[in-house]
């Protein structure tokens, strides 16, 4: 019987098929050996990975360039073994980290979709320089140093100089006989950088354009004399600036004038990009140049991923009225009927809301255009509702007071025919809280599009051993279905199926402890519970929830050393953004609380916890495969949807979880009982927001809580500062917005059945795949189809685009 395939096999497998399914071996050979001699510098013979890391990088991407064109073509003419170690060579890409999380994860895998399901779509961005911070611990704290991605070059991307746009800040706005002007202004080019982006197996190469700014050759020149030529020369970084480096906030919003200046950089260069392939496509017109844009939200609909693209909607306003000539009315309504609008967070403090000062400076006309749209919205509510002046106050675009802000939101939702958020939880909240005045105005403007992930990435790529087990029993076709894994449920009680899961896991687990080994030199017990928290540092995600019930499993253990305890290792991973203290604050309590506890000689083997530097895509990918349980325990009502929560499900982890974002939905597909769910819902965090939350109750009413806290408090995990975690009891006991103690009790309850369980492995198997086949819901594909026929108005497509080497119909 033949040994059975690594993870490392399975994936050459995997990947010499799918080059092989691109042209035949002997043409790949070829077309690598040219691109490893060009890639060779002449007075070295020898090369390095990272040769054959680029060779074959530019050789599929060769192979995609033919689908690449045939693709653009189709939408817009009308409506081998190699003898390498291809995981070696996958180490040394790097991670193209040109987001803060969640978002840009979600926007990664809607591209996945929308290519796999054949929809005409471009994903547009900024090829930021500098992407998220790369995260070194240091004594115990966050330190960043810069991404610099780009070192060694990009092989997936195409610079595209001959689609260089004009983007222009600052400037004065004049009104004349012949319309509005807007002028005196700086410019900057945006350059568009190309990178493919391929469906599954369908031969669909769409595009996601990211756009890097660029100093015009005549920047400053003029207002210098000869002699400050070099001065002008080194100016130019002030406008090659722009997109220089990431934000690196979460869920917090800074407003600094080059984020605003980032934020319109993009959306500028983008409609200018947009309208230029309306006017230049035929879509049945047969004048020369299309001009009438009265089919443009036919042909176009932009989505603006939360707030930041919001200046879509003056700009395109601009565009058509000041440069278009399209009357005012008109224009107004072409651009609602193209923009739709998705709301990602509820949280206050994440909200965009610039002052009109900056606007004033940096975007005169702009201001202008928002002024008088809002005029024309508060028109329309003060004659729905005579004399409600504080309604009007209320829904104002502008919010009055010391410093006058433009609420972007707010923006969004008058410019917008569609507005949804992204779990049923939340965009119930979206409907009766955040936006309750808008919604009772036009409640058919307001829908739920709950988010998902795709299945190429986060179980066939990321998980080729379960992978195969599934199609095993059920076939492919869950690869672009994924509803499909359904059909598992018929398996639950076969004992083959029940034991391959098992051992899958258990490799995935050995493969990750040899991983942080070797990476981190930490020794786990690879049989203990992967207990796993993995998402950005923040106090509403609630890291200090686990870490308590961390402490309190360690003084179970120092309590009666001699009883038996299941074994686990507490992962908890994550970036906290430079600028939030208590972020850093919680990063450094969780490593002084695992300092204390892996290096008790009571505690042996029995309990460890971690802190996973550095947690990007491609660690999510070794982790999350390997993970037993998955913690997903905001405080109800604040987390929009979470998708780390999907993925972990998919790949057969258990779910810890409160009923907040997705995590609801997910207990309706799987069954609550096939779940770990815990805590208050909703209902009850604003029934003690209105009864007065007090921390106290809870510290004197419950002796262990009581114990984990004076621990942290006198300094007991930080014997050489003992007063460094004073401030954050501090926080928690007398102004805590995410009521970690309410929680606690029900949390420490759920966290003992989760061990009940776990010492039954097979039970444990059994809910696992039930969790497997009911996460079929949470696929991208299904999120994407949605997104297509109830808000775009288009139909995703199962064509099969002829491949570059056959002809065209």
């Amino acid at each position: 019987m033949a040994a059975p395939l690594s993870d490392g096999e399975r994936r050459k497998q995997i990947s010499v098929r799918g080059i092989a399914g691109l042209g035949d071996v002997a043409e790949v050979r070829k077309s690598f050996n040219r691109h490893l001699h060009f890639t060779l510098v002449k007075d070295r013979n020898v090369a390095t990975p990272r040769d054959y890391y680029f060779a074959l990088a530019h050789t599929v991407r060769d192979h995609l360039v033919g689908r690449w064109i045939r693709t653009q073509q189709h939408y817009y003419e009308r409506d081998p073994k190699l003898g390498l170690d291809l995981e070696e060579l996958e180490e040394i890409e790097e991670d193209a980290g040109l987001g803060n999380g969640g978002l840009g994860r979600l926007a990664a895998c809607f591209l996945d979709s929308m290519a796999t399901l054949g929809l005409a779509a471009y994903g547009y961005g900024i090829r930021y320089e500098f992407g998220i911070f790369n995260q070194k611990i240091v004594d115990g704290w966050q330190v960043e140093e810069a991404d610099d991605w780009l070192r060694y070059g990009n092989p997936w991307e195409k610079a595209r100089p001959e689609y260089m746009l004009p983007v222009h800040f600052y400037g004065r706005v004049q009104h004349t006989p012949d319309g509005v002007q807007w002028v005196d202004t700086q410019v900057v080019l945006a350059m568009p950088y190309d990178t493919p982006v391929p469906g599954y197996k369908n031969n669909t190469v769409n595009t996601m354009r990211l756009w890097s700014a660029k100093a015009p050759n005549d920047f400053n020149l003029q207002e210098f004399n000869v002699g400050d030529y070099i001065e002008a020369v080194l100016d130019r970084n002030l406008a090659e600036n722009i997109s220089r480096v990431l934000y690196p906030n979460d869920n917090f919003f800074e407003g600094k004038e080059l984020r605003l200046k980032q934020e319109y950089f993009v959306v500028a260069a983008t409609l200018q990009d947009i309208i230029r392939r309306f006017k230049s496509s035929k879509f049945g017109c047969r004048d020369p140049v299309r001009t009438c844009f009265e089919t443009f939200p036919d042909k176009v609909a932009i989505q603006l991923n939360d707030t930041h693209p919001a200046l879509s909607i003056p700009e395109l306003m601009r565009i058509l009225v000041d440069v278009e000539k399209v009357d005012w009315d008109r224009a107004w309504e072409i651009t609602k009927r193209t923009c739709a609008y998705t709301n990602h967070t509820v949280l206050p403090e994440a909200l965009e809301r610039w002052p009109v000062s900056m606007f004033e400076k940096l975007l005169p006309r702009h201001l202008e255009i928002i002024y008088a749209l809002n005029q024309m919205h508060l028109d329309r509510v003060a004659a729905l509702y005579p004399g409600d002046i504080d309604r009007l106050r209320r829904m104002s675009v502008i919010e009055e007071g010391d410093c006058k802000r433009i609420n972007m939101a707010h923006l969004c939702v008058i410019g917008s025919h569609a507005v949804n958020g992204v779990a049923r939880i939340h965009s119930d909240i979206v409907r009766h809280s955040v936006f309750k005045d808008f919604y009772e105005l036009e409640p058919e403007k307001f829908q739920n599009k709950t988010n998902g992930i795709t299945p190429r990435r986060w179980l066939l790529l990321c998980n080729p051993g379960l992978a195969d087990v599934i199609a095993e029993k059920i076939g492919e076709g869950f690869i672009t279905d994924l509803s499909q894994l359904k059909k598992l449920l018929d398996f639950i009680n076969n004992e083959t199926f029940i034991r391959d899961v098992a051992k899958v896991k258990q490799e995935n687990k050995l493969k990750f402890a040899a991983y942080l080994e070797e990476q981190y030199k930490v020794k786990i017990n690879p049989s203990s519970m992967f207990d796993v928290q993995v998402k950005r540092i923040h106090e509403y995600k609630r890291q200090l929830l686990n870490c308590l019930h961390a402490i309190t499993l360690y003084n179970r253990i120092r309590s009666d050393p001699s009883k038996s305890f299941v074994p686990r290792t507490i992962m908890i991973g994550g970036k906290a953004a430079p600028g939030y203290h208590m972020a850093k604050m919680i990063i450094k309590l969780i490593t002084s609380v695992g300092e204390v506890i892996n290096n008790d000689p009571y505690v042996g083997d029995k309990l460890k916890v971690i802190f996973l530097e550095n947690y990007r895509v491609s660690l999510a990918e070794k982790v999350i495969p390997a993970a037993d349980l998955s913690q997903q325990i905001s405080t109800a009502g604040t987390e929009a949807s979470g998708t780390g929560n999907m993925k972990f499900m998919v790949n057969g982890a258990l779910t810890i979880g409160t009923m907040d974002g997705a995590n609801v939905e997910m207990a309706e597909e799987a069954g609550e009982e096939n779940l770990f769910i815990f805590g208050m819902r909703v209902e009850d965090v604003e029934a003690l927001d209105r009864q007065g939350y007090d921390a106290r109750h809870y510290y004197e009413r419950l002796p262990e809580l009581r114990q984990a806290v004076d621990q942290i408090s006198s300094g007991f995990f930080s014997p050489r500062d003992p007063g460094c975690f004073r401030d954050m009891v501090n926080m928690l006991m007398y102004h805590d917005r995410f009521k970690v103690f309410a929680d606690y009790e029900a949390y420490i309850k759920c966290q003992g059945q989760v061990d009940r369980l776990f010492m039954d492995p097979r039970e444990w198997t059994k809910k696992v795949i039930r969790n497997i086949a009911c996460s079929g819901k949470f696929s991208s594909d299904r999120t994407i189809t949605e997104y297509a026929r109830e808000i775009w108005g288009v139909e995703p497509s199962a064509t099969k685009i002829p491949p570059p080497n056959l002809p065209r119909d």
